[in-house]
């Protein structure tokens, strides 16, 4: 990124995109704000910040969860900003009253009205909110799937994360895990079809997990069901617990005891 443009980036959201191609529009608009939009359905317009265009994506509007949105195009909470009018717009605000301190409800509004060139870049590619439960779901699903464009074995996308300090993962003789990412220390007795096993996590003999989540440091006891589930960290399923989400996803909160205490064998 060049040192004269500052990259921001907010919101929970997971996607891939080449910041390169979207500097390139920035500079090519002479824009001081440029802000990545995606085209949302309609119905979900109004859980984002949606911003109104002229036909040539200048932006003229910008409408924070609007009751009833005028477009669809929501904000993907990445910017590019020509840092000398940033840091210009914020020392200013700040000798006034210095609430200059979110994007949605100051700083955006504040370049508009000051009538700045501030222009959306479309974006097309894989984006996801997770926002919402049956989005963090999905999103989860959508990451294991091979066919999906969010390609976790695409060397030339490299994914850098936190390594935590554990054994392999290890599956026993009655253990099997299918479709499925397994990280570092897990123990896997039971059978887990198409889910995500965070680090540290449990499965005891006889259970059964799929289309689920589960996060580090959960155990899962003896001859558990659970079908379309998240579980929470640290969060404990006592044995012959079953939990379906078929109608709508199954959540076992952070640190939650569900069912009968278990043993440490």
């Amino acid at each position: 990124m060049d040192p004269q443009y500052v990259l921001i980036l907010s919101g929970d959201h997971i996607y891939k995109m080449d910041y390169e191609e979207m500097l390139e529009k920035h500079k090519e608009n002479d824009a001081s704000l440029t802000v990545a939009v995606l085209e949302v359905p309609m119905k979900d317009a109004s859980r984002f910040g949606i911003m109104n265009t002229d036909k040539n994506d200048r932006i003229i509007e910008f409408d924070e969860k609007p009751a009833e949105p005028k477009s669809n195009l929501a904000s993907m909470g990445i910017y590019i900003f020509d840092w000398s009018r940033l840091r210009s717009m914020l020392l200013s605000n700040y000798t006034k009253d210095g609430e200059m301190v979110d994007f949605g409800k100051h700083v955006i509004p504040s370049y508009l009205e000051s009538g700045d060139n501030v222009f959306a870049y479309r974006f097309s590619g894989y984006w996801k909110d997770v926002g919402t439960i049956d989005s963090l779901w999905e999103a989860n699903m959508e990451f294991i799937d091979p066919a999906m464009e969010l390609n976790i074995r695409d060397k030339s996308w490299q994914v850098f994360s936190k390594n935590p300090i554990a054994p392999p993962h290890f599956v026993t003789e009655t253990g099997a895990a299918r479709n499925s990412l397994v990280m570092d220390g897990c123990y896997v007795a039971g059978e887990i079809e198409h889910s995500i096993l965070s680090e540290n996590v449990q499965v005891k003999e006889g259970s059964t997990i799929k289309d689920s989540v589960i996060m580090p440091g959960a155990v899962i006891g003896r001859n558990v069901k659970l079908n379309r589930v998240i579980v929470g960290e640290n969060a404990v399923i006592g044995d012959d617990a079953e939990i379906d989400g078929t109608d709508e996803i199954a959540v076992v909160g952070y640190s939650e005891i569900l069912g009968v205490t278990i043993d440490e064998n």
